[in-house]
């Protein structure tokens, strides 16, 4: 089976802007069909949707059925996001429920949080 592929939702935003055309791939390592996996799939189809609107491909591989895929890319847990467009590579570990902290992590938001504890 190959790794099941998920297009955002062509649409305009909120505010009738288009989208950017900064395209994002991402790529979802889940273990199975487990409670969490399902979580983080359902999470960042949500994401995906709501704030990248067409400009996202994401892919979602089982570790289960592609392993050789899961050790290529050094996962060593279940559920792994990984950002591999735009540039840098990020990755980012869990159910993806926390939205702010997925946003934070695919450059969408800055990190807030990072600049006040740089300022004490």
């Amino acid at each position: 089976m190959q790794p099941q592929r998920h297009r955002s939702a062509s649409k305009k935003r909120p505010d009738g802007t288009a989208p950017s055309a900064q395209r994002y791939l991402l790529r979802l390592y889940v273990a199975g069909l487990s409670t969490r996996s399902s979580t983080a799939i359902r999470n960042l189809r949500r994401i995906c949707d709501e704030h990248l609107h067409d400009r996202c491909t994401l892919e979602v591989i089982d570790i289960y059925e592609h392993p050789t895929l899961a050790r290529g890319e050094q996962i060593i847990a279940a559920p792994t996001l990984i950002k591999q467009l735009p540039a840098p590579l990020r990755r980012l570990i869990g159910d993806m429920a926390d939205t702010e902290r997925v946003l934070v992590g695919l450059d969408l938001r800055p990190d807030t949080k990072r600049g006040s504890d740089d300022d004490r």
